[in-house]
């Protein structure tokens, strides 16, 4: 079964929403997706050998 989402609203710069907009369509992935992917590879752990640095 597929995770459950849950919908938020979120204020970004305009500047922002442009460049993630940019990336997404390069990655053939949508907005929300392409936010969704670079938010969880920011709050993953990082695996062991960095976090003895």
């Amino acid at each position: 079964m597929r995770p459950l989402k849950e919908k938020v609203s979120i204020t970004l710069d305009n500047d922002v929403v442009q460049r993630i907009k940019e990336l997404a369509d390069a990655d053939d992935r949508s907005f929300s997706q392409y936010i969704n992917m670079i938010l969880k590879e920011h709050v993953q752990p990082q695996d062991s050998t960095n976090e003895e640095k």
